[in-house]
């Protein structure tokens, strides 16, 4: 997916919640024509003592959750490494960072994708230039999508919870 080359370039998107630094939980859902991942968001308990640990998972309801939807997906990755190796990633050079969003602009995997389809009876290299390629990342994942845009919703349901809504509403 990368190569050494100082064309590609990291910015990082502010303008979404901050994501947990604790137990993000991201769960996926994706068709051949969608994808959505949500996940809970950064939450403080000012009464929080520090003297205990809340666990979380899929299910809980105590923590502000977020749904991403990805429009017009071409790929995506969706796995290693978590935040201890992220230093090991092709463009933690360019500033990637744990629990953060960003944007790579010059994208040598849409290159990738674009060179690929070459083959293609039809293939129009200027069909690929309305693709980005996002990248988030969490505590025991990274989350790489090329799509064209993507929108989110804060909410305060599980994960679970929002992947059931994701379902109806798509069904």
């Amino acid at each position: 997916m990368y190569r050494k080359d100082l064309k590609e370039k990291l910015i990082e998107i502010k303008n979404l919640p901050a994501v947990s630094v604790g137990a993000p939980c991201p769960v996926i859902y994706a068709t051949e024509h969608e994808f959505y991942v949500t996940y809970y968001l950064q939450s403080y308990d000012p009464a929080w003592d520090g003297t205990y640990v809340r666990i979380v998972d899929e299910n809980s309801t105590t923590e502000p959750s977020i749904i991403v939807e990805f429009k017009m997906v071409l790929a995506h990755y969706f796995g290693m490494p978590n935040d201890e190796a992220l230093s090991g990633h092709p463009l933690y050079t360019l500033g990637l960072k744990p629990y953060s969003y960003f944007e790579v602009l010059n994208s040598l995997w849409i290159d990738k994708h674009e060179k690929m389809n070459r083959v293609h009876p039809s293939h129009k290299k200027e069909l690929y230039e309305d693709y980005r390629h996002f990248i988030f990342t969490f505590h025991d994942t990274t989350l790489e999508v090329i799509a064209e845009d993507f929108s989110y919703k804060v909410t305060n349901k599980s994960l679970l919870e929002n992947i059931e809504s994701i379902i109806r509403k798509n069904s």
